[in-house]
């Protein structure tokens, strides 16, 4: 009897949930090495494209709308003629795989799996967990002295990534930052924006222990954009917190505060006085853009950046990027991409690629801002509407630093999916006079309202 009572709660369960075990993979150490390939992560978001798949054909529920479609799919063309002109079939077949896997089908399954803000606020909790444990182990490591190798000394903090992919914890820090401040600046119970507020709070440290330049600039601009749409006295509640946390952190403590006073000086010194990481970023892009040159409409073709970056780089850049620490011994990291995901599409992509793929990510975000603008109108709660127009204000800001590669890539799939939600979908209904789903309906896929509890 109990068996068969606990069968409609197991159907009644969000259909997002395979989207959060990705996540939870992201969570787990991985074997430090210098390779860049799918992780257990990506495996479980091939398995989520196919449970989607599986749902649609299984539940016959209406598919992507015209629009959904057209956005998401838009980046299909410049791949596949980008992969035509790969060095040979197999890697053209590996790149279009992996753009295919990070910007159209695990984006296209995560919004066919969300069934409203329930779901969809669950997957911002899930993005803020993720931020707190990967910034705990951070800030141990930092405490510890074992984390990656950072002017001679493993006070880098990088969670569970390790000094290859340094990028991964301040990405998925950052997010979860931007998450939180959404979920605080919401109308939700104050118990729930009290947690929110104390998780943004908390994950200010580890974000400055990353010593991440890119991801410093891209949360402070994220969070001012937030804090813009939530109104003025908001704003100001919000930054007095920030700055009374940071100058504790800093000033009271002493937490990192020579580093992180070097590091910050340092962003004002890239043009000036640059030191070698950013002369290393500066010599691929110019490469990426001779390489653009050379074939203006349909690039160098997929993964062809390492092949033809010494053609193109100036006797300025290094051999390779230093990393230790955190587990792993002493690696001579190559550098085989520009760390700038415009000029990586322009270079293998061409016009043809950068106007596809670029455009789409501007469609996403004119629909979000548009769905924003209504939300603030309408005054319905503001939490899903900064949350989906913040994730891809971070993630655009941030690609003009750094782009895909490494175990965590797999998340930035979950973020333009979570995105592409909120633009394409949640943003049609909270708009004045929008439609309401029927009492006790489950909507179809991709619907922008909630099932009533049955």
């Amino acid at each position: 009897m109990s068996h068969a009572l606990s069968l409609p709660r197991v159907r009644e369960w969000p259909p997002v949930l395979p989207v959060l075990a990705v996540l939870v993979l992201l969570g787990l150490p991985l074997t430090p090495t210098g390779e860049s390939g799918a992780g257990p992560a990506d495996t479980v978001s091939a398995l989520v494209v196919l449970f989607c798949a599986i749902r649609l054909v299984r539940g016959r529920r209406r598919p992507l709308s015209r629009t959904a479609a057209v956005v998401l799919g838009l980046p299909v063309l410049g791949l596949a003629v980008a992969a035509m002109g790969a060095s040979s079939p197999g890697t053209g077949i590996t790149g279009l795989g992996r753009y295919l896997q990070i910007f159209v089908l695990v984006p296209a399954a995560v919004l066919l799996l969300i069934r409203g803000r329930r779901d969809f606020r669950l997957l911002a909790w899930s993005f803020v967990g993720l931020a707190v444990w990967q910034g705990a182990i951070g800030v141990h490591q930092y405490l510890t002295g074992t984390g990656a190798s950072y002017q001679g000394e493993d006070v880098r903090a990088v969670g569970t990534f390790g000094p290859t992919d340094v990028m991964g914890m301040a990405t998925v820090v950052s997010l979860g930052l931007v998450c939180a401040l959404g979920l605080a600046l919401g109308r939700a119970p104050v118990r729930q924006r009290a947690v929110a507020v104390c998780c943004a709070l908390a994950l200010l440290l580890p974000l400055a222990l990353s010593f991440s330049r890119g991801a410093w600039i891209a949360t402070a601009a994220t969070c001012a954009v937030q804090l813009v749409f939530a109104g003025a006295r908001r704003a100001l509640k919000v930054s007095a917190a920030a700055v009374a946390a940071g100058v504790i952190l800093v000033g009271g403590f002493g937490v990192g505060s020579a580093m992180l006073r070097e590091r910050i000086d340092s962003i004002t010194r890239v043009t000036d006085a640059p030191d070698q990481s950013v002369t290393d970023r500066y010599t691929m892009w110019a490469a990426a853009v001779g390489m653009w040159r050379e074939q203006p409409l349909t690039g160098v073709g997929l993964k062809g950046f390492p092949d033809h970056r010494d053609s193109h780089a100036s006797l300025a850049l290094s051999s390779g990027s230093d990393t230790e620490g955190a587990g792993a011994a002493f690696l001579k990291q190559p550098l085989l991409s520009p760390h700038n995901m415009y000029l990586l599409v322009l270079a293998e992509q061409g016009l043809v690629g950068a106007v596809a793929l670029i455009g789409s990510w501007l469609a996403l975000l004119v629909c979000g801002l548009r769905g924003l603008w209504r939300a603030r109108v309408a005054g319905t709660g503001p939490d899903c509407a900064l949350i989906g127009t913040g994730l891809l204000v971070w993630q655009l800001i941030d690609f003009a630093y750094a782009d895909i590669g490494g175990p965590s890539t797999v998340l930035t799939a979950v973020v333009f999916g979570t995105v592409a939600w909120w633009s394409l979908v949640g943003a049609d209904g909270t708009g004045p006079g929008a439609r309401q789903a029927p009492p006790a309906v489950e909507p179809a896929l991709g619907g922008a309202e909630e099932a009533t509890s049955r």
